[in-house]
């Protein structure tokens, strides 16, 4: 569906089904030089299990307008009033890499439009080797090959896409070949540059979880020990993934559906 914005289109997926009603709404962000179709293997369930779901495109992403946003901060604030001007507030967001991000940040900054967080890839800092940065800047197609071959896990290398004749490495990459010009580089930059994740963890006050593959090269685990900390008091909860990389959403479908239907339900 498309709708308006702060004046700007945004286009969303919302499983087939509409966002109006009184059921628990489930926004999802997804990261880097992606759009909402990363969600494609979950938002049909979520919408269809009693919750009404809108995976967004951010802006400059996907179908909605540009320019993309070139902070994480100014994501989380556009983020939150998104879901308000929906009205979906107060949501389940569940973010992916970048995407986590912008909904900690959401939520720190505007505390009544989050239900619950769910953070799938994600870690207290995300660093960008300089020579991927360079490549995304002057949209080398190699930097979508370089995030695909690095971030997915041992598993999907040789196959196992939930749906049959699908190819995982090829999805992806072709994902971040179509991302609008200097959107890429852009985003990388954003989340270089980012150091207020554990900072925006310590003012959340929703229940959360993280679900991290054990794979995962783009986002080590080790990384998300600082966030994890910084929530404190019993309000984190960490799901880990076998055999699984930085895109748990599409290389793990059903266990990653399995798990934000188990942390909607905690919530």
């Amino acid at each position: 569906m498309e709708t308006l914005v702060d004046g700007r289109v945004v286009r969303c997926a919302t499983g087939g089904r509409g966002i109006g009603g009184d059921e628990p709404a489930v926004v999802l962000v997804h990261g880097a030089g992606g759009d909402r179709t990363v969600w494609q293997l979950q938002t049909r369930w979520i919408a269809h299990h009693g919750y009404r779901a809108a995976a967004v495109d951010l802006p400059g992403h996907g179908g909605s307008e540009g320019p993309a946003l070139s902070s994480i901060e100014q994501m989380g604030e556009w983020l939150a009033g998104a879901t308000e001007a929906l009205g979906l507030a107060p949501a389940h967001l569940v973010g992916h890499s970048m995407g986590t991000f912008a909904v900690l940040e959401a939520a720190a900054q505007r505390p009544g439009v989050a239900r619950s967080l769910v953070l799938l890839g994600t870690a207290g800092a995300m660093p960008v080797h300089p020579a991927l940065q360079a490549a995304a800047d002057a949209d080398d197609p190699v930097a979508g090959r370089l995030i695909t071959s690095w971030g997915i896990g041992s598993r999907a290398h040789t196959g196992g896409h939930a749906s049959p004749g699908m190819w995982l490495i090829g999805g992806n990459t072709s994902l971040l070949d179509r991302a609008r010009p200097g959107v890429l580089g852009s985003d990388l930059a954003a989340c270089d540059a980012y150091n207020g994740a554990e900072a925006a963890a310590a003012r959340v006050q929703c229940p959360v979880t993280l679900v991290l593959g054990r794979e995962d090269r783009m986002t080590p685990n080790k990384r998300a020990a600082g966030m994890i900390d910084a929530l404190g008091d019993g309000r984190a909860r960490t799901v880990y993934l076998d055999r699984v990389g930085h895109f748990l959403q599409v290389e793990s479908p059903i266990q990653v559906r399995k798990a934000i239907a188990a942390a909607l339900a905690r919530a």
